[in-house]
C-alpha cells in the first residue's frame, strides 16, 4: 500500500491511528497526546500516523499507538475515517490526509516510554479530553469511541 501519491504541487497520504481507552474502578480515561506546532502552541491530538509499506490499516494504528503513547491495546472496533488537508511549508506543496480511526483498550504499557515525536502522552477523562482536542475532525472520532465505550459497561 502506497503511504502516498505525490504530484508537483498536492500529496495523497493515509495514516492510521487510535483513541485509546483504559477502564479504572469507577472511571474510564482516554490518551491523547501532546506537541507543539510551529507557533509554540500546544496542540492535543489522537496518535496516529503513517502506514507502512505492506501494512494494515489495524496494524499501522496500533503501531502508532505505541510508538506515540508507549502503550498497547486491542483493537474492538473501527471508528470510521477523517479527511481533511494542509499545506506542508518544507515541501512547498498542499497534503489531502484520510485517517483511519480504530477504538484501542489498553493492555499494558507506560504512557513515559513514548517517541520523541510527542512532548507529552497523557490519560484525560471524557470531559476534559473532548475540551483540550485541538481538531474538530478527531472530535467528531471521539465522540463515535464515547457512544461505543460506553455500551462496553
Amino acid at each position: 500500500m502506497s503511504n502516498g501519491v505525490k504530484s508537483r504541487h498536492t500529496q495523497r497520504q493515509v495514516s492510521a491511528g487510535g483513541v485509546t481507552f483504559k477502564k479504572l474502578s469507577s472511571s474510564i480515561r482516554i490518551c491523547l497526546i501532546g506537541r507543539r506546532n510551529l507557533k509554540d502552541q500546544m496542540i492535543w491530538c489522537l496518535p496516529k500516523g503513517h502506514i507502512e509499506k505492506g501494512e494494515t490499516f489495524k496494524r499501522a494504528a496500533l503501531r502508532e499507538v505505541r510508538e506515540e503513547t508507549g502503550i498497547s491495546g486491542t483493537i474492538l472496533s473501527g471508528l470510521g475515517s477523517i479527511r481533511y488537508s494542509f499545506f506542508d511549508l518544507e515541501d512547498k506543496r498542499k497534503i489531502f490526509k484520510t485517517v483511519h480511526f480504530f477504538l484501542i483498550q489498553y493492555v499494558k504499557g507506560k504512557l513515559s516510554d513514548h517517541d520523541d515525536e510527542v512532548e507529552y502522552a497523557r490519560w484525560f477523562a471524557f470531559e476534559k479530553a473532548i475540551r483540550l482536542m485541538s481538531y474538530e475532525g478527531e472530535r467528531n472520532v471521539f465522540k463515535r469511541a464515547i457512544k461505543k465505550i460506553r455500551l462496553l459497561k
